[in-house]
């Protein structure tokens, strides 16, 4: 049984978790409810910005994004989109970790500037 999203935000609002179980098992075509995995990833990577999450949290959601096609520069645009909202030190936290889970070691890069190197992704 597919529900009406009003129905699934009823739901939801009075505590009922089961709407969030179809979101574990993607659909082979993205609905309006399930989003392409790019997209996908990419909103969970701002979640975990938002949150304040550990670096160590970026590794898989970052690798999940870029294997679905997304890019250093689509990850800096999440960064970008979520700045005003989650504000400019979550933003700066996240970054190094982003970048290192993408295959870029900010940190590397910023103690040798001439052996930096732009990935190709």
């Amino acid at each position: 049984m597919t529900l009406s999203a009003e129905e699934a935000f009823r739901r939801l609002t009075i505590g009922e978790t089961a709407v969030l179980t179809a979101r574990t098992a993607p659909p082979a075509q993205p609905s309006p409810r399930h989003p392409e995995p790019q997209t996908d990833a990419l909103l969970r990577v701002a979640a975990l910005v938002a949150v304040g999450a550990p670096a160590s949290a970026y590794r898989s959601v970052v690798q999940d994004a870029l294997r679905n096609g997304a890019r250093l520069d689509d990850l800096l645009g999440v960064l970008v989109a979520v700045s005003d909202t989650v504000g400019t030190p979550r933003v700066v936290a996240a970054a190094p970790a982003i970048a290192l889970a993408a295959g870029y070691d900010v940190e590397a890069a910023l103690e040798h500037p001439a052996a930096a190197r732009p990935i190709s992704r």
